[in-house]
């Protein structure tokens, strides 16, 4: 996939303006806070996901503006596309002129892969972040998976609600039979795709955090399960362990409280990790993402690079560039001339929300 040509109206600070990348690497660059990341936020959305930065679609519409628009020209599955987002008080998306129900429905025919800094919470923070790695890579990968996740967790909002309940009503008792078998049957699958994709994701991300470290250090990738050394099912082990939901009216075992481990040289990264070992750790993770994305769907991801390239000495940037041939790049960053003298490319300017070639 790779981007022909991008029309931006209304979003954040950034100017109406019309792109027409390059098939290869983009550098966007100038200044702090004048709209560099908020491009890259932009060709995101089109993903199907939410902001990458955690914004509400509220807060995406400029300052005194009454909707933003963004039209999209592409090229992948082998044809010309154009999908289109609205943005007024929520999304809206058309692929190819038909409206879409939701701007999810976007997942996996616009493939993508972003890197931003606060990605390196991915392995700073605790498991909630790298649980949401993995479903978010897994919603672009399998778009089904979207529906799973969704399913999970109103049964687990649902659950948990009914335990808060069931104090002064046992009359309730049957309904939680219900939720269980509901949660279980969900939070297996998820648990199993997730198992599957961490099989996939692990080999591609050591092999790419081997070359960023100059083969001096191993990550290792596992997938960690709250519950017991025998991997007992969901379903059971919501049963052992009612007695003590009922007391903290919450529900103690399933995916939502699983967590991957990131260990290099067989410690844990977020611990003991230097800055260094950890950026490299999220860079691998993504740069690995990818990859498998690229050999599940056979379509090339557009990469987002987010102030990436500033912290990394030349042979890291080169390692990451060499990795990112025959794909869209588009990279973010205040000074362009340590990466043009990587590559070759179109580069442009961004001052006050206006880019110029």
């Amino acid at each position: 996939m790779y981007i022909n040509k991008l029309s931006v109206t209304g979003f954040r600070n950034l100017s109406d303006i019309e792109l027409e990348p390059d098939a290869g690497v983009n550098i966007i660059y100038g200044e702090n806070a004048q709209g560099k990341t908020n491009l890259l936020e932009n060709i995101w959305l089109f993903s199907g996901m939410k902001s990458f930065r955690g914004a509400k679609d509220a807060e995406l519409v400029g300052f005194g503006k009454d909707f933003a628009r963004t039209e999209m020209h592409f090229f992948a599955a082998d044809r010309d596309q154009k999908a289109v987002l609205t943005i007024q008080g929520s999304r809206k998306a058309t692929l190819n002129g038909v409206a879409l129900s939701s701007p999810a429905k976007l997942m996996g025919k616009c493939n993508m892969a972003v890197f931003s800094p606060a990605f390196l919470s991915l392995v700073q923070a605790g498991p909630s972040e790298r649980r949401r790695f993995l479903d978010t890579a897994l919603c672009q990968l399998r778009p089904s998976y979207a529906e799973l996740l969704s399913r999970y967790n109103r049964a687990l909002r649902q659950r948990n609600s009914l335990l808060g309940d069931l104090f002064g009503h046992p009359e309730l008792q049957e309904l939680l039979d219900v939720w269980d078998e509901n949660l279980s049957i969900a939070g297996d699958a998820l648990i199993q795709a997730r198992k599957e994709y961490l099989s996939l994701l692990s080999p591609a991300a050591e092999a790419v955090y081997d070359g960023l470290s100059g083969s001096r250090e191993k990550l290792k990738l596992t997938y960690i399960q709250k519950t017991s050394s025998d991997e007992k099912p969901l379903l059971q082990l919501l049963k052992e362990h009612r007695r003590e939901d009922l007391f903290n009216k919450t529900t103690s075992f399933g995916p939502h409280r699983d967590d991957m481990g990131i260990n290099v040289n067989d410690v844990a990264a977020r611990t003991y990790g230097s800055q260094g070992q950890q950026r490299s750790c999220a860079i691998a993770l993504k740069l690995a993402e990818a990859q498998i994305l690229k050999e599940k769907t056979n379509e090339q991801p557009v990469i987002l690079l987010d102030d990436v390239m500033s912290e990394l000495d030349a042979g890291r940037q080169d390692y990451i560039l060499n990795h990112l041939e025959d794909r869209q790049v588009f990279i973010t960053c205040c000074d362009p001339a340590p990466i043009l003298r990587l590559c070759k490319g179109k580069t442009f300017n961004v001052k006050n929300g206006n880019i110029k070639i």
